[in-house]
């Protein structure tokens, strides 16, 4: 099972496979404490899904909707594995969110489900972190699901992956919160591909965040965020206070 991933070797971006203890380019093996790995693709457009686990739905007093809600965060809120991201000003309330995120490998539009895999690159992890203050008082959710670094993605990306099967955990300083399998997404992937295809064109890169299930909650300046999901792996990212 191949793991592409991106890293930067001697200050320049070098695309190859993430082993356990090395990063391979082409027949070169760097320890990974030689590299520091990057987001393992430069989508054009993250396309969130809201409420797309019913647990999670309930816990803001909702039922899941009626079809896929939608939403998106801009290039610029991609951020690296193991990255800082920088708590906003703007807001008193930054959520974490770990989430499956699906990778489109070609160019396309208007895909049926049952051809959804062959536009998949294959799999990632994001951590859709929210301002969840914002996101209320707003009306939309641009801003709060848009500020710099809120879509670290990582740590790479695996091909041929079969999203039931997948299991998703959130760990916040150690501490498991969120614990859910990937099965019970309201909207399928192929489904998700199906429908969001059908309004946009996607492009190589792009990423699709499948939605969050139950357990999120607030996080503050020094908290340590890590979503896991085997076999993809652990996308962490340390929370930061905005410089004075």
């Amino acid at each position: 099972m191949h793991r592409y991933a991106r890293a930067l070797v001697a200050g320049k971006v070098v695309e190859g496979f993430l082993e356990e203890d090395a990063f391979v380019a082409g027949d070169i093996r760097h320890s990974l404490d030689q590299v520091r790995l990057v987001a393992p693709c430069r989508p054009t457009k993250i396309i969130g899904v809201g409420r797309n686990y019913a647990e999670h739905a309930a816990e803001f007093g909702t039922a899941p909707p009626p079809e896929p809600l939608l939403f998106f965060k801009p290039p610029s809120a991609v951020t690296d594995p193991d990255a800082d991201v920088v708590y906003p000003r703007q807001t008193r309330r930054v959520d974490f969110e770990g989430e499956l995120a699906v990778v489109i490998g070609v160019r396309c539009k208007a895909v049926r489900a049952d051809e959804a895999e062959e536009v998949i690159a294959g799999y990632t992890i994001c951590n859709d972190l929210t301002a969840r203050d914002l996101q209320r008082s707003d009306g939309q959710w641009a801003r709060a699901k848009g500020f710099d670094g809120f879509a670290p993605l990582g740590p790479c990306i695996v091909a041929g992956l079969d999203p039931r099967r997948l299991r998703l955990q959130t760990f916040v300083n150690g501490r498991k919160r969120q614990d859910a399998s990937v099965a019970d997404l309201t909207y399928s992937v192929p489904q998700l591909v199906e429908y969001i295809s059908a309004a946009f064109t996607l492009e190589p890169g792009d990423v699709i965040s499948t939605g969050t299930p139950a357990g999120v909650g607030p996080l503050q300046p020094q908290d340590v965020v890590e979503v896991v999901i085997d076999p993809i792996g652990i996308l962490r990212n340390r929370i930061v206070a905005p410089a004075s």
